[in-house]
């Protein structure tokens, strides 16, 4: 067995053409070559797939790699055949394999061609994969991304846990863990359900200087900055992760729009879309990839440049790895995440139903994640700390909190109030009421309860509703209160909090400038809510000449073009029908309705100013050419019942409500009086339809408290019929 320094180098330089070995990499080898259980935990980049790689080639016999990603095998396999003249040195086992190509790779193996064997965990399981594998002779088994073993990893594989019982029954070979990303919890977790407590840990630095690390404020204009930022990184490959499948392809589909060459990347799509897409990010055909986080675990593509959360990820441990992927090759790599409470809130409501373990797990990773994200420390120390590592420089130099300081300011005395706010209210209400009881705010519920006789009511009212959400979230995530997401959310006061309020201690919360983003899923550029246009002369004459036109046509000046339209007409300068077509909320119809004489005082506007137009910083949007939305309108003109529409594209009624507002509210005419005549009676659709014919708004809100009598349904449906007759 090769272990002499001298002839390792010799291999090393035959096999990769490296001249030297990185880090650790060459103590690692020598413990697995020794036939001895091993640890890595090595930040991606640091070079741990040679780490089994090189000892695999060296020893005899084939070594088995458990690896949980189809695209990761296939990429690591074709690395391998780059290294020798021989295809079947490496081989992968998973489900994307015919019986033809499975018989090849086993009788591969058995001639001893095969040194490296990658295997998913799934497959790991089958009977008579057991039973092939209990016939060779296996070198060792490497567990490659070994913190999919943890419930207390960010990408928790329930498979990867018996992958214990399954190795001993093919027989017992030397282990080599690896991960790029394991918090001491979790490294004792992966140690212990695999067996080797007494494995030689080689632990390297989680610090990546060269990568930059920033948080934004996730406003309404996040796309338009994505596709600013990508555009100063022309020719340079990024990689922008999305939480969803669905988020995944719009906002591929919006980048294409815009010029930008990129491709999307899920677990969703058929295995031939993923690995040509992959592939062709690999092969720089394209710049950028817009993924789940099933992209990229051990994609070993050194050059890429920027990595940018579209959503915040749901873990520490998650957001390191991905972030990990950017400057590989120890050049530039910058990292941003777009942050926004809202968000993490959203993950929380996802979490309820499942076992409380899983909850209480889900929410103290969240907790990290929301610690990190309103830091004003260096973002290196706090990350590091996370992962058991002291950083002991102040200021990195690389992150946006060392470059730009955030302003913070003391809360020590609004804390106390807060907290004894919820200790008045039995700690039985959410963040919300105790924020309404604080600034003394009287809302029916309130009076319900007759909390406003409370002592503590109105205690907090120097302070704004935005102050009092940042001081709570901030308090939740020092320990001062806990949210009780599997009791609704209710807010309690935790030891440390009840600690605090024996003897306050200095707390300084940043102040919260977040813009808030509105929930709709179809991704448009908004300019967010109220007069925010970037032109406000032409939205002020824009709104006048939308009075003008309700007036003459006896319609509401919303039904012709909402606000957020008007403002992003402000904002973009749209001057032919084309363009107008991707403001949001213009569809084709409402377009050649109203369109021409927004289009003629726009064009006016721009000529007498000389206004240079954003053309090349405009976030066109998809049209939308949901099929769903199709065969809505399709549905109802064959006069289907909504509720039965609904039923049959197995989704809620509310679900399909906002369906058709999108449908009629982007301009196209429908006829829903057949279900309308069927549900509701002919008086009320009267009543409902001069309601809004009067009002100023549709806001809903609004229409529900003024027609206290009738259904949310019931104005929502009759809303839809008043814009398709009246505007479109």
């Amino acid at each position: 067995m090769p272990t002499n320094n001298d002839i390792l180098h010799e291999k090393l330089k035959e096999h990769f053409g490296f001249d030297k070995f990185k880090g650790t990499q060459k103590n690692i080898i020598q413990n697995v070559l020794a036939e001895s259980d091993t640890f890595v935990l090595m930040p991606t980049g640091g070079g741990k797939s040679l780490c089994y790689q090189l000892p695999a080639l060296l020893m005899n016999g084939t070594a088995i790699i458990i690896s949980p990603l189809i695209a990761l095998m296939k990429n690591q396999v074709d690395a391998m055949r780059n290294f020798s003249e021989e295809d079947g040195i490496a081989h992968f086992l998973n489900s994307s394999l015919n019986k033809a190509a499975i018989d090849q790779v086993k009788a591969d193996v058995v001639s001893g061609k095969t040194k490296l064997l990658y295997v998913a965990p799934e497959s790991l399981t089958k009977e008579d994969n057991i039973e092939f594998l209990r016939q060779i002779h296996v070198s060792f088994y490497a567990i490659d991304e070994a913190h999919c073993i943890s419930e207390w990893g960010h990408d928790f594989r329930p498979e990867y846990r018996r992958i214990k019982p399954i190795i001993e029954e093919i027989g017992k070979r030397p282990l080599i863990a690896l991960t790029a990303t394991a918090t001491p919890k979790v490294q004792h977790d992966i140690q212990k359900n695999l067996g080797m407590m007494n494995a030689k840990v080689f632990k390297s630095s989680f610090n990546r200087e060269n990568l930059y690390y920033e948080v934004r404020t996730k406003t309404s204009n996040r796309d338009k900055d994505i596709i600013k930022y990508i555009r100063t990184q022309a020719g340079k490959s990024g990689i922008i992760y999305c939480l969803s499948r669905k988020k995944v392809e719009e906002f591929a589909e919006i980048l294409r729009a815009n010029n930008i060459n990129a491709l999307a990347y899920h677990a969703g799509l058929d295995a031939a879309t993923r690995s040509c897409n992959q592939d062709a990010f690999l092969m720089e055909k394209v710049d950028v990839i817009v993924a789940t986080i099933a992209f990229g675990m051990g994609i070993d593509k050194p050059d890429v440049r920027y990595v940018i959360h579209y959503d915040v990820p749901k873990s520490l441990e998650g957001y390191y790895q991905e972030t990990g992927r950017a400057g590989r090759d120890g050049g530039e790599g910058r990292c941003i995440a777009f942050y926004s409470y809202k968000d993490l809130q959203k993950l929380e409501k996802f979490m309820q139903g499942k076992p409380i373990a899983e909850q209480e797990i889900g929410k103290q990773l969240l907790l990290e994640t929301a610690a990190y994200a309103e830091t004003a420390l260096c973002r290196r120390k706090v990350l590091l700390h996370y992962f058991g590592e002291d950083y002991n420089i102040d200021n990195c130099g690389n992150c946006d909190n060392c470059l730009n300081p955030k302003k913070q300011v003391e809360a020590q005395d609004l804390l106390l109030t807060a907290i004894e706010a919820v200790i008045a209210l039995k700690e039985k209400f959410k963040i919300e009421y105790v924020i309404n009881i604080l600034r003394g705010k009287e809302t029916s519920e309130i009076e319900t309860y007759g909390h406003q006789e409370l002592e503590v009511f109105g205690s907090g009212d120097e302070a704004d509703e935005d102050t009092w959400n940042a001081i709570i979230r901030q308090a939740i995530v020092a320990g001062y209160f806990d949210k009780d997401i599997e009791n609704y959310g209710l807010l309690k006061v935790t030891k440390k909090g009840k600690d605090f309020l024996k003897k306050p201690v200095s707390f300084k919360i940043m102040k919260d400038e977040e813009v808030d983003d509105d929930d709709t899923e179809d991704i448009v550029v908004k300019s967010g809510g109220g007069s925010s246009a970037v032109d406000p002369v032409l939205f002020s004459i824009m709104k006048d000449l939308r009075k003008k036109m309700s007036k003459k046509l006896n319609v509401p000046p919303y039904v012709i073009f909402q606000d957020p339209s008007l403002e992003a007409m402000a904002t973009i300068y749209p001057v032919t029908m084309d363009e107008l077509q991707n403001i949001p909320g213009v569809g084709a119809g409402k377009a050649k309705r109203y369109g021409q004489e927004f289009l003629e005082i726009i064009k006016k506007h721009v000529e007498e100013n000389e206004i240079e137009r954003p053309e090349d910083l405009r976030v066109r949007t998809v049209a939308n050419k949901s099929k769903m939305k199709v065969a809505i309108v399709q549905a109802i003109d064959r006069k289907v019942a909504l509720d039965d529409l609904a039923e049959s594209k197995g989704i809620e009624f509310p679900e399909l409500l906002a369906e058709v507002e999108a449908i009629v509210y982007s301009g196209t005419k429908i006829n829903i009086d057949y279900f309308l005549e069927e549900v509701i009676d002919e008086d009320h659709i009267a009543d409902i339809f001069d309601y809004f014919q009067e009002a100023e708004s549709d806001d809903l809100e609004e229409a529900i408290k003024e027609l206290g009598m009738y259904g949310e349904d019931e104005i929502r449906l009759v809303r839809v019929k008043f814009i398709s007759d009246m505007a479109n």
